[in-house]
């Protein structure tokens, strides 16, 4: 009898330590998290937007091998953590539009997700689970996803399926996407035209046509675009007729993938109260790294050493990682435009272009500031980082609700092409492409470029970017002393019903506090390592 009690308690002792560990590391996580009563929320969005008799499905990310056994840290789907808060691999959520009756009970969603391993898990971390899916996030109908292709639920009763289409590398999710087959007939295309021509169907309108033919010439000479049903019709006349036709076709085999497309764009592209906080700490701790990086640089400073510095504070402050991968580009290096190499040594008396944000619980800022490293620009630097300011001054008067997308873009090109035409840089507006070759803004969120609607009024409570920029790279057609100049200033937006809000306001936008905020001292100034041997 002695025996079993000390067993028992010796067990109970361990269910007891392992709770109050649980409860430990509990109390030292942030405490700003989306509640699942958030996620809850947007699931019975997305129902109202459901065509009737559908079912939504999203699939978890699958993992990606960085080398040999190793994998990339993981990302979760965006779309999946929105309405779930889950962020593993191995999972399916499929989200009903109308009550389903099982013989279990009825429910209007099923949660397949990766089941608990406690080997794997000592190597790899702590899995939820079904118990802990339940408790933690709310959700009723939890299954291993194992149980996925046996399911007895029938996805081809359904009029509309909708989802995000499968990738090419299926990697640990292959038998998900396989049994998602074997569910329901998934239309089958080449995956890089598919995703040409899904951009096309989602992001098409009068207004951008000459910008995407522009964007994909070099595809469009291919015969595997040229020769698809789908766009041969469209490249041959890239007129507002024939993108409406490739609309209806491409809504009319891949109506799921359409429909899953415009629903996830018009849900996501507005944030709710939560989102916005989380962006502005995103951007706040972002503006007060490219700030104190201000105050760092020197022309013997390595753009990684710089790129560095921004991590360090975004951890300092609580983020996660960064949203995207850091662009530190010195001199030539600033006009490519997802220049990511950051391997010069030393910067020296040139501009430097930082495109560098954070990422805070999932949600990305976007801000870029350009800084000559000696703390002071040359009168042709000026000129055209005060080119690219005064666009986006225009830009920002325009970021409000009901003011179409397309006419950011337009005051966007005015601006700088008056500009570069009183320069001597360009003789004619339709030449400032040459010098401007990408969009002025894009929705942010839990992506970088976010789901959201382009081709409507901006709505209150988007997040926009507003980033201008002038690259003019050596062997341009213009005066050698403006050649290597690349500038981008880019800021986050929240859109208001009669105005903006600036979110990215601790970062200098103006030259001249740029110069003042380089010539104050940094806390890295003080920072001294041992050379290498």
């Amino acid at each position: 009898m002695k025996i079993y009690k000390t067993i028992f308690v010796a067990a109970l002792t361990c269910v007891v330590s392992i709770r109050s560990f649980s409860q430990t590391i509990s109390a030292s996580l942030p405490k700003d998290y989306l509640t699942k009563e958030f996620h809850a929320g947007r699931r019975d969005a997305l129902r109202k937007l459901m065509p009737d008799n559908s079912v939504t499905v999203i699939f978890a990310y699958p993992e990606r091998v960085f080398s040999r056994d190793v994998n990339y840290a993981y990302h979760p789907n965006p779309d999946l953590y929105y309405f779930s808060g889950y962020k593993e691999t191995s999972a399916v959520l499929l989200i009903f539009k109308d009550t389903q009756h099982g013989q279990d009970g009825d429910y209007n969603e099923l949660f397949f997700v990766q089941s608990r391993d406690p080997q794997r898990e000592q190597w790899t971390g702590r899995r939820l689970g079904v118990e802990g899916v339940k408790s933690k996030l709310g959700f009723s109908k939890v299954y291993n996803s194992e149980e996925f292709a046996n399911s007895p639920v029938d996805l081809k009763k359904f009029s509309t399926v909708l989802y995000d289409g499968i990738p090419e590398d299926e990697g640990n999710m292959k038998g998900l996407y396989n049994a998602f087959r074997n569910k329901v007939n998934v239309p089958e295309m080449d995956k890089d035209v598919q995703e040409v021509v899904s951009m096309i169907a989602q992001r098409g309108n009068p207004g951008n046509i000459g910008r995407i033919m522009t964007y994909f010439k070099g595809k469009f000479e291919q015969p595997e675009y040229k020769d698809n049903e789908f766009l041969g019709p469209f490249i041959n006349k890239p007129d507002s007729i024939s993108l409406a036709e490739l609309k209806s076709k491409y809504n009319a085999r891949f109506g799921g993938l359409a429909a899953y497309a415009d629903e996830m764009n018009a849900l996501r592209g507005v944030k709710q109260p939560e989102e916005v906080e989380l962006v502005k700490k995103a951007v706040e701790i972002s503006s007060i790294a490219h700030a104190e990086v201000m105050r760092a640089i020197k022309p013997g400073m390595s753009e990684r050493e710089l790129q560095g510095i921004f991590e360090y504070v975004h951890k300092k402050y609580g983020a996660e990682d960064e949203g995207y991968p850091p662009i530190v580009g010195a001199g030539a290096n600033g006009c490519i435009l997802h220049y990511e190499e950051n391997n010069v040594t030393e910067v020296n008396n040139q501009l430097v272009l930082m495109d560098v944000a954070a990422e805070y619980h999932g949600y990305s800022a976007d801000v870029t500031r350009t800084v000559p490293a000696n703390g002071k620009f040359t009168e042709e630097q000026k000129a055209i980082y005060q080119l690219v300011y005064d666009a986006q001054e225009e830009v920002f008067k325009l970021c409000k609700d009901g003011v179409p997308y397309s006419q950011l873009e337009d005051k966007t090109e005015e601006i700088l092409a008056n500009g570069l035409i009183k320069l001597g840089i360009i003789s004619k507006a339709e030449d400032v492409r040459t010098y401007y070759p990408h969009g002025v803004s894009h929705h942010m969120g839990l992506d970088v470029h976010d789901k959201g609607e382009y081709g409507k009024p901006l709505k209150e409570n988007m997040i926009i970017t507003v980033e201008p920029g002038i690259y003019i790279p050596a062997g341009s057609k213009c005066d050698k002393k403006w050649w290597d100049i690349g500038v981008r200033i880019e800021d986050d937006v929240v859109i208001g019903k009669d105005k903006c809000t600036l979110l990215s306001i601790d970062a200098p936008r103006k030259w001249q506090d740029v110069e003042k905020m380089v010539a104050d001292r940094s806390i890295f100034d003080l920072a001294k390592f041992p050379p290498l041997k």
